[in-house]
């Protein structure tokens, strides 16, 4: 009984969080698509014949794994934040807690939502790619296991920034100021083999490079970096989020009054 119990709780949670960002598709799954399709049609059919090919693909080849998995880490951290802390600010968490629901089930239902976001936006990019290049799936288990890691780090990274949030300026911090610069110097539009020695070891501290690059391997068979170092990096960052998001939830830190 208890655990049927826990699964039709974190069902719920998981169904509301679905539901919550399926019902405006227009604001949350449109615009993803919509602006991939211009980087499709700026850095991919206008400046990408002019670069020439990368790492000896073409470039708009080259730069499909990159943009995809842009769309997957922005959707699932932002699903995530925004329906978290709009629960703290309109206070109906508060009911979740107080109620027999463990705290892990809670956090796994708010992840599952980031989670399917994710995988959502980065499903409907690649068939908008199919229209601008043909894509040949070099590893299916890799494309999709990668994919799916991301997804659960970013969606965690979101709960942990809602948590913090105190105000609606707040949750746009650390996409603004942290994550859009380590996603755009992530590898997305170039080969980290062209640059310096310096600040190719610079990129080498850049976590979102070992996600893209080990997604780039799954789909061109092609990668700057060793994808079992990638997937290691990532399973410890989703341990240790996972940790301190439950360390959170459990001290009631930034929810409880």
């Amino acid at each position: 009984m208890y655990w049927q119990r826990t699964l039709v709780a974190l069902g719920t949670i998981a169904r509301k969080e679905a539901q919550r960002y399926l019902r405006i598709w227009v604001q949350t799954l449109l615009p993803p698509a919509i602006t991939m399709a211009l980087y499709f049609v700026i850095f991919g059919n206008l400046i990408g014949p002019r670069i020439g090919p990368m790492d000896g693909y073409t470039y708009i080849d080259f730069i499909v794994p990159g943009i995809i998995m842009m769309a997957v880490i922005t959707n699932s951290y932002s699903n995530v934040v925004s329906s978290f802390f709009g629960a703290k600010f309109q206070r109906h968490v508060e009911e979740i807690l107080v109620s027999p629901t463990p705290n892990a089930v809670i956090l796994l239902g708010y992840i599952s939502g980031g989670v399917s976001r994710g995988l959502l936006t980065g499903f409907i990019v690649t068939l908008v790619s199919m229209a601008f290049t043909r894509i040949e799936i070099h590893s299916i288990p890799i494309t999709v296991s990668v994919v799916f890691l991301t997804s659960v780090l970013f969606s965690l990274g979101g709960f942990i920034n809602a948590v913090f949030a105190r105000k609606f300026d707040d949750i746009s911090i650390v996409p603004v100021f942290i994550l859009t610069p380590l996603t755009y110097l992530g590898g997305v539009f170039y080969s980290i083999s062209l640059l310096p020695d310096f600040w190719r070891m610079a990129s080498m501290a850049n976590p979102v490079l070992y996600m893209v690059n080990a997604f780039r391997y799954g789909i061109l068979g092609a990668s700057d970096i060793n994808i079992w170092v990638a997937y290691g990096l990532v399973l410890m960052f989703i341990s240790i989020l996972a940790a301190f998001s439950m360390y959170l939830l459990n001290r009631g830190v930034g929810i409880r009054g």
